[in-house]
């Protein structure tokens, strides 16, 4: 196993993303201190992936995560969902201990 997943829902839309944007197609994950519940995660394109990045490719999209966050987010998948709330990256954590109600933060 590996120590990030990202699903084939995930790898799609970044891929249109990125198509749309021009850009690579490079999801960057990171962990910052704040929201509710004491982290929360961050994403964006990155234009390049940097050397102490972690990486996992599926479809041809790259999921990067830095080597702070890795520690916050190992074992988790990535996933692109839609529901009655509208759409949005989610990512499954099994290190989080607890959540918010919207989703977006966490504590360990």
């Amino acid at each position: 196993m590996s120590d990030i997943d990202l699903t084939p829902s995930a790898a799609a839309r970044v891929a249109a993303i990125a198509a749309k944007q021009g850009k690579p197609a490079i999801l960057r994950l990171s962990v910052e201190g704040g929201g509710c519940s004491g982290f929360q995660y961050r994403f964006g394109l990155a234009e390049a992936i940097e050397a102490e990045d972690l990486t996992v490719e599926r479809d041809g999209v790259t999921l990067v995560v830095d080597d702070v966050s890795i520690d916050l987010v190992r074992g988790s998948a990535v996933d692109f969902v839609s529901d009655l709330g509208g759409q949005a990256f989610k990512v499954t954590n099994p290190n989080a201990t607890a959540g918010c109600g919207c989703g977006t933060s966490f504590s360990v």
